[in-house]
């Protein structure tokens, strides 16, 4: 038998076939390594990069635990962001279609704690949030912990990066001590082993590399002097290599901000992802730049980590990161699921020491670039190919993509190669359509109906 197939795991048969209908086939090396463990019990922690495949190491883990007759909480995953938690939850519920009558819950601040406290009180089997908002349901009694089995941290550096010390610890004490506690984190620094000794019970340590190689991604350095020449080095970076989609990453909030606002005034599409933004803020900035109406995502790592942002074409580092395995993290953002891409570095003559550090961290030189020519800045400001229309309806008013859909493309209406991502929230609704037809569409849709109803368009 394959000892890297799914099937030769101790899994339900529900579990086998539909990984095997979603073409789940071979185990990636931490699923290899950790499943196994996870299924026998023991306590694990795994250390991988993002693209590794560990959701779905702890998520069949905790399905094949599951007790789906008993609706109480079985399984907690706590994970840093709301981005992440969606991503998560969505996840397991792929991977537990074929169990029937399952309920996953998310649990996350942004949302009125009213709003989370009705589905609490009908009962769920896992519930995957953010540690802030947990310890509130714990607190006030909305969330009970007596039937948990297993309890996940996912992105465990990035948690305590985020300075959730205080509510791990407020939620682990307040949990069954003979459950299993399975601990993912891209990095393994001092505080991750000392939180581990605390709170695990013999843990196995998996350390495994991710997916995607660093075949597939070119690392470039340019030298740049400090004041105005790396906000210039950049401009030009992004006037060269002109790519759709690119993640730029600076390491204070403010810095963030400043360079989102002076890219947007040279006339590029990019935005500012920070933690002074509003939930409902940040949704909408992830919106457009997911579903490529913003080509551009000015972002600090605590912000940026565990977005479910697809392949990116470039990542381009403001600074240099303080971190070296921060660095690493920020340089595997592109060039996955096999295709190309680039990472650019800037780095001035203070930082010179920080690119020693790093070549000796990786074994190797990277390629020290000559910036492209001035000449650029004289081209036009290059502009994403998608727009983004918001309707004024979600899932409370039952819109569907399919409404969407129908609504632009039906008669004498636009061609659907011309429509993208669509995304449906609580109460709004968002498409990409082709930038040439976005008017065409904003028209369609406020003179038109979705779902036999009138809703507000507006054009973001």
């Amino acid at each position: 038998m394959n000892e890297s197939a799914f099937s030769s795991l101790t899994l339900q048969s529900a579990l086998i076939e539909n990984l095997a209908s979603l073409e789940y086939l071979e185990m990636t090396p931490i699923q290899a390594q950790s499943l196994p463990l996870i299924l026998a019990g023991k306590d694990v922690i795994a250390q991988g990069k993002t693209g590794s495949g560990k959701t779905a190491a702890f998520s069949l883990g905790l399905l094949e635990k599951l007790d789906i007759k008993r609706f109480r909480v079985q399984a907690l995953v706590l994970c840093p962001t709301r981005e992440l938690s969606d991503q998560v939850a969505k996840e397991i519920r792929r991977l537990a279609r074929s169990i029937q009558n399952i309920k996953v819950l998310t649990l996350c601040g942004g949302i009125p704690f009213k709003a989370q406290r009705g589905p609490m009180e009908g009962g769920a089997h896992i519930v995957v949030g953010t540690p802030g908002r947990v310890e509130e349901h714990l607190r006030r009694g909305t969330l009970t912990p007596d039937s948990l089995h297993t309890l996940v941290l996912d992105e465990a550096d990035r948690m305590l990066d985020m300075g959730f010390q205080s509510s791990l610890d407020a939620i682990i004490d307040s949990l069954p001590k003979g459950r299993q506690t399975l601990l993912f984190s891209a990095t393994y620094p001092d505080e991750i082993k000392s939180i581990a000794k605390r709170i695990m019970n013999k843990p196995v340590v998996v350390q495994v590399e991710a997916t995607h190689g660093s075949s597939t991604i070119q690392q470039l350095l340019f030298k740049v002097d400090e004041g105005a020449s790396r906000f210039t080095a950049l401009r030009l970076l992004l006037q060269h290599y002109r790519p759709d989609s690119t993640l730029v990453f600076c390491n204070t909030r403010k810095e963030t901000q400043e360079v989102a606002e002076s890219l947007h005034a040279l006339g590029f599409s990019a935005l500012a992802l920070h933690g002074d933004l509003e939930q409902k803020v940040r949704d909408r900035i992830l919106v457009r730049f997911s579903n490529k109406s913003v080509s551009i995502l000015v972002a600090t790592d605590v912000a940026a980590r565990g977005l479910d942002i697809g392949a990116l074409d470039a990542v381009i580092n403001y600074r240099v990161a303080n971190d070296l395995e921060v660095h690493i993290h920020r340089v595997g953002r592109t060039g996955r699921a096999g295709s190309r891409g680039i990472a650019c570095t800037l780095y001035s003559e203070k930082e010179q020491y920080k690119i020693e550090r790093l070549e000796a961290y990786l074994g190797h030189s990277i390629a020290i670039e000559a910036l492209p020519s001035v000449n650029l800045r004289d081209k036009p400001v290059y502009q994403p190919a998608m727009a983004t229309l918001q309707i004024g309806g979600g899932k409370k008013q039952k819109v569907r993509p399919g409404d969407i859909l129908g609504a632009l493309t039906g008669d004498n209406g636009i061609d659907g190669k011309q429509v993208g991502k669509i995304q449906i929230f609580d109460q709004w609704a968002y498409v990409a359509v082709s930038r040439k037809v976005a008017s065409q569409a904003l028209a369609r849709l406020n003179s038109g109906k979705v779902k036999g109803r009138s809703f507000r368009v507006f054009l973001m």
